[in-house]
């Protein structure tokens, strides 16, 4: 798999991430520990070199998964992790003051198994503190050796303007996918400007763009999508014409609809990395063979046409959780 830099002082990586979240977190119940291992496993045979997880995943469960599975290849990979929620728990509030920013970072060294954390997101905003502040203890952590790179994950562009003038920033990682735009309007402008890279989570639209969830589809009783407005049996009736026009333009390029989806967000930009994440080898190889696929400007514009035509039904987040991003 070929690398792309992640902005202009991020690190390089392969064109792909894989999102380690729902091998412990957020989809159904957790993966067993030896089978999310040889997913992350197989993702290094693949060829990818960049890894996503965060203390909030689980709690703690996945970033353990992650570093026994990477601690054999530590040096051939890139790691990211978060922090920013008290206690490590996505339920109890922020909490990024600088003295639980190190704390968290000397835990996920630990659990990590390394020596540096290559990119520490700031996992959300922080209301209650500056985010001058937060900038500053990521700026101490790298003059100390244990943090690589910062990140911010679905702040709002006056934050980042902010914080990159105290730390540069190297990655903003946000929702970014054929059914999730937003970014486009100020983010992606913004990265540009100020050599950011960008990393879409959620690049397949939380599995619907790849054609085999519908109206039908039951998700198990801890799975996120139940509280998501756009996975409503209703939504998704609605929004299965545009994953029908996804899957007829791949058939036409011999590829599947998520292997378009992911070879659509390379288009966009040379310094975006989607982190798609799977529990399944075969949907592993399947996105590994989304990077090698080329939409010519053709390709881009039918796609351009079907988004016109076939709005997303929706909203990406329930109110609480939407009142937390773009600050």
């Amino acid at each position: 798999m070929h690398l792309r830099q992640l902005g202009t002082n991020g690190p390089r990586v392969s064109a792909l991430g894989l999102g380690c979240m729902g091998l412990s977190f957020a989809y159904g119940p957790a993966q067993d520990r030896q089978q999310a291992i040889s997913i992350i496993r197989a993702a290094v045979e693949c060829g990818v070199t960049f890894f996503d997880t965060a203390e909030a995943y689980g709690p703690f469960a996945n970033e353990e998964v992650v570093g026994e599975a990477l601690a054999p290849v530590r040096d051939r990979v890139v790691i990211a992790t978060k922090f920013g929620f008290r206690g490590g728990d996505s339920s109890a509030g922020m909490d990024s003051r600088p003295e639980r920013i190190r704390a968290v970072a000397d835990a996920c060294l630990g659990r990590l198994r390394t020596d540096r954390i290559d990119i520490y997101y700031q996992h959300r905003t922080d209301p209650a503190v500056p985010i001058e502040d937060v900038a500053g203890a990521v700026k101490d952590l790298i003059a100390a050796g244990k943090v690589q790179h910062f990140g911010l994950s679905e702040a709002g562009p006056q934050t980042i303007r902010r914080a990159h003038a105290v730390q540069p920033v190297a990655a903003i990682q946000s929702e970014y996918s054929l059914w999730w735009r937003a970014p486009e309007a100020e983010i992606l402008p913004l990265c540009e400007e100020l050599g950011i890279g960008f990393v879409p989570f959620a690049p397949l639209g939380r599995g619907f763009l790849t054609g085999k969830i519908d109206a039908n589809t039951t998700f198990a009783g801890n799975d996120f999508r139940n509280l998501v407005p756009r996975f409503s049996a209703d939504n998704r009736r609605a929004n299965q014409t545009l994953v029908d026009s996804l899957t007829a333009i791949a058939a036409a390029k011999r590829a599947t609809a998520a292997q378009i989806a992911l070879a659509w967000l390379l288009a966009q930009r040379p310094w975006i990395v989607p982190i798609p994440g799977t529990t399944r080898h075969e949907r592993l190889r399947e996105n590994a063979g989304g990077a090698g696929i080329e939409l010519g400007a053709a390709d881009l514009e039918q796609i351009a046409a079907v988004l016109a035509e076939f709005p997303v039904q929706g909203e990406r987040y329930p109110a609480e959780l939407s009142a937390q991003v773009g600050r």
